[in-house]
């Protein structure tokens, strides 16, 4: 298992501080959740059925032609590589490990480069794998490029597979959440989830973007009841909600730019990222993540290469909090 943001009882444990006394920006998941409306009682005693709607609000909202619900999105980067053919899948790095891994599990050689690199590679890939915005160091890709490696992949029958989990907060124009699966684009899978813009990680709540002829053995391969009545009962209310989604985005819009000032003018160096965390590429980054860490405040550290991942406060006090630490560090 590759290690993640998160682990807030194997820190407390760790460094011997409460879980209820931390400030954990380890995540990057928004910290203002989606207020789910109460769960009737017959949704936790009747299994998921898919004709509930979830999968059309999900489409209404991404502008997709068609969507599967996912237990997560992560469902689908574990399961996307077992059905296809063993070849060559060319990813960023750094990006999320759990791409490279689930790659590599399936019989696939990894094939690693930088985001000038990557069109060269795609040349020779069956699969490339891409966050937009990518995770953990924020870099975007425009549509335009992004459809170029589609084509290029197309060629040989390959797929672009597109994380889309931090794209909420983003500009719509450059998502291919309307493109996937169609004629253009067949070749084409988006993922986005729940769990980041929306705040319920724990809900474990995603969606797959594509053409039946990829939907349809990944339905197959997660079988049925993946996604908890309850995860569905909350999925729809958020995805339907248009007024909270238009003050979320504003409101993490104001609080990422509010982080990468603070990081700025405390003189931690030049930070890249989303409106929902941001990067910093230390070589001091394991001292840093320490330093934080013996205060009661979680960030995700990097090992390679050496960074730090910093989340978003959710409250003043804790704004207060994280510019005290910083401070501190500078003396």
């Amino acid at each position: 298992m590759l290690e993640h943001g998160g682990r807030l009882l194997a820190a407390a444990q760790r460094y011997g501080i409460a879980p209820e006394d931390w400030l954990d920006l380890s995540t990057g998941v928004a910290p203002h959740a989606y207020p789910v409306p109460p769960i009737p009682p017959a949704v936790w005693q009747r299994l998921p059925e898919d004709e509930d709607g979830l999968a059309e609000l999900a489409c209404r909202y991404y502008g997709a032609r068609q969507a599967l619900p996912l237990p997560g999105s992560q469902a689908g980067i574990q399961l996307l590589p077992r059905l296809k053919a063993p070849g060559i899948a060319a990813m960023l790095e750094p990006s999320y490990e759990e791409y490279a891994g689930a790659w590599s599990a399936a019989g696939h050689s990894v094939q690693r480069c930088s985001a000038e690199e990557l069109p060269k590679a795609a040349g020779a890939a069956d699969a490339v794998v891409i966050g937009n915005p990518n995770n953990p160091a924020g870099q975007r890709f425009s549509r335009r490029t992004l459809l170029d490696l589609a084509r290029q992949l197309e060629a040989r029958g390959g797929w672009l597979i597109v994380d889309e989990a931090f794209a909420d907060a983003e500009e719509k124009s450059e998502s291919l959440a309307d493109a996937a699966g169609s004629a253009a684009a067949a070749n084409v899978v988006v993922l986005r989830s729940l769990g980041k813009f929306f705040g319920l990680a724990g809900a474990r709540v995603g969606f797959a973007l594509a053409a039946d002829a990829i939907l349809a053995p990944l339905a197959e391969a997660i079988g049925p009841w993946a996604v908890a009545h309850p995860s569905r009962h909350a999925a729809r209310a958020a995805l339907a909600d248009g007024a909270w989604q238009a003050a979320q985005r504003a409101r993490l819009q104001r609080a990422g730019a509010r982080l990468h000032g603070l990081l700025a003018a405390a003189g931690l160096g030049e930070s890249s990222g989303t409106a929902l965390f941001r990067y910093l590429a230390r070589d001091d980054a394991r001292q840093l993540h320490e330093f934080f860490a013996r205060q009661g405040i979680l960030l995700r550290h990097f090992a390679q290469p050496a960074a730090v991942r910093v989340g978003l406060p959710a409250c003043e006090a804790d704004w207060q909090r994280l510019a005290a630490a910083i401070g501190q560090w500078r003396i």
